[in-house]
């Protein structure tokens, strides 16, 4: 399939600072709301039950726990459409300033929450509405986080350094996981219970007043600012905004804000669901299974999700480098082919062979099946788009595929597992999921030197 690619002038005249700012941002950000989700996950499964939860068996109270977790995915999808919108109205910068400081406020103020013992039923009421709004910031905080800085970033070099954005995971997850660590290996179960798990998410305030100091700073989108239709920092409203369209056309830049076919947004959907799915099975479901079903010791399979994470400190630039050289596509084929490919015998390695062999496994899975794919997906997505609506569907693209593949997948994984008391229901998962995203790639056009200034998406 041969696609075309409209290279943009070289309008990139940004500063060292500009950039490096965006991208620590960018950067930030995003390791900020994985650390929240993470830290708040472990304390879901630790300790929260007992602090918020005390008057109902054990079990109820980890269900009820984990309700709390499962509620801030829901917020997230409604954030998504919410400050989509806004960030496409007034600007990348405004909204993303307001995500981080709900993301950042929320952790810090459930760190302060008094318990059941203290308050009664308005203790677990405001950890729902906390989780809430933490929820609601972050629907659209790493869409905004990407479309930022790949408005930012040179042409030739945008797929490393969008790529950060994908780190901000790797961060973050590693951050809170090692927080908790500390925490459970000094501190006994009565200090943890009384005021011991208070200390990572009180501790998240100091990152927040960075975030805020770093954004507060921030330039806005070269890109936005470039947008025929924006004047003195806002989008015109769409019917004025038509009134443009001529405008555009002679500059170039596409055929007007009305031209939305809707094509872009599924392919899309169909990058982050695949991609979002290959890591439910391998990050959540897969380290369960092989711990209780496989009785291998829980330490070994979350020490290998360890080592794949720090391992994609590399993996992530490099891909995003790789796409920069050979296209997007080319890459997201690559990789997915060697998903598929890899499936079968990565699943009967972890099955059957050693620790060694099972954590090898893991980590070439891990980085493989997602973060490879993770890292081409924070510049893809947005090259698809237009610059008009590129903030909103990114963020529900990103929301939707995710919530449903990692709702649903690891959900399948466990009831095939069970029912055929073997682990090759694993793999094929693993093969549909990456099937899944490279169609989509193979479908897609080529974004890479997109002019990201054009009002149409990329097809």
């Amino acid at each position: 399939m041969t696609h075309t690619t409209q290279t943009p002038p070289d309008r990139a005249t940004r500063s060292t600072r500009d950039l490096t700012r965006a991208a620590v941002s960018g950067w930030l950000g995003t390791a900020m709301e994985f650390m929240d989700f993470q830290l708040y996950s472990l304390a879901a499964a630790v300790v929260f039950d007992k602090i918020f939860f005390p008057d109902v068996s054990p079990a109820i109270g980890l269900i009820a726990a984990m309700a709390t977790y499962g509620v801030g995915y829901v917020a997230r999808l409604a954030g998504a459409v919410y400050f989509g919108r806004l960030g496409d109205r007034i600007g990348r910068k405004k909204v993303l300033f307001i995500t981080i400081v709900l993301m950042g406020a929320s952790t810090t103020l459930i760190g302060a929450l008094p318990s059941y013992a203290t308050i009664g039923i308005a203790a677990p009421a405001l950890l729902v509405a906390l989780r809430l709004i933490q929820g609601f910031g972050a629907g659209a905080e790493i869409a905004g986080a990407t479309a930022m800085l790949t408005e930012y970033a040179p042409v030739r070099r945008r797929g490393l350094i969008a790529s950060l954005v994908s780190l901000g995971t790797n961060s973050g997850t590693l951050a809170a996981s090692a927080l908790w660590a500390v925490l459970l290996g000094v501190l006994s179960d009565e200090q943890l219970l009384s005021w011991g798990w208070r200390l990572p998410f009180l501790s998240s305030f100091l990152l927040l007043l960075f975030a805020v100091w770093l954004r507060s700073n921030l330039k806005e989108s070269p890109v936005f600012e470039e947008r025929p239709d924006v004047v003195d920092g806002v989008a015109l409203p769409r019917e004025e905004a038509e009134a443009a369209t001529a405008a555009e056309q002679r500059s170039g830049l596409g055929t007007g804000p009305h031209r939305r076919k809707g094509k872009a947004f599924f392919l899309a959907l169909g990058l982050r669901f695949g991609q979002a799915g290959n890591s439910g099975l391998i990050q959540t479901f897969l380290v369960g299974y092989i711990a209780t079903t496989l009785t291998v010791d829980r330490s070994v399979p979350t020490t290998a999700i360890v080592y794949g994470s720090l391992l994609g400190f590399v993996t992530v630039p490099v891909a995003g480098a790789l796409g920069d050289r050979f296209g997007r596509r080319p890459v997201y084929l690559a990789l997915t082919g060697l998903t598929m490919v890899l499936a079968l015998p990565m699943m009967a390695v972890v099955a059957h062979g050693g620790s060694v062999a099972l954590t090898l496994a893991v980590v070439l899975g891990l980085n493989i099946a997602v973060l490879g794919p993770f890292s081409l997906e924070s510049v893809t997505m947005a090259e698809l788009f237009g610059s008009r609506t590129r903030f909103t569907q990114l963020a529900v693209a990103k929301e939707i595929g995710g919530i449903l593949a990692t709702a649903v997948g690891p959900v399948i994984a466990a009831t095939l597992t069970a029912a055929t008391h073997h682990w090759w229901p694993i793999a094929a998962m693993l093969i549909c999921y990456s099937l899944i995203t490279f169609v989509s790639a193979w479908l897609a056009p080529e974004t890479r030197g997109r002019d990201l200034v054009r009002w149409e998406d990329a097809l």
